[in-house]
């Protein structure tokens, strides 16, 4: 049983496996995203996310990206491997051809 101060409405959420009060859904929203820097920015991204998801997100092309991920680099055979972590560092630089 969970005790409310007088006026609080205490939304519950239905689930297969029972009920869930609201604010714990918070931490269950906190634990689908991570917390990364991106060159110097700090960015929420998805849980789960790999190096080469990312770059995509950011409509670059993998195969033009060096990624420095917590001071090492990150070899473009492992992008696809790589999955992000909270409190990553990542350095993107992406190479455009000219002449």
């Amino acid at each position: 049983m969970m005790a409310c101060k007088a006026g609080t409405v205490l939304l519950l959420v239905v689930f297969p496996f029972g009920f869930i009060p609201a604010f714990h859904l918070n931490l269950v929203r906190q634990a689908l995203t991570l917390s990364i820097t991106v060159n110097g920015e700090p960015r929420t991204v998805d849980a789960d996310l790999t190096v080469w998801d990312f770059i995509k997100s950011l409509s670059l092309d993998p195969k033009k990206v060096a990624v420095e991920r917590n001071l090492e680099i990150v070899s473009k055979s492992l992008f696809r491997d790589v999955i992000l972590e909270d409190g990553d560092q990542l350095e993107i630089v992406h190479f455009i051809g000219g002449g």
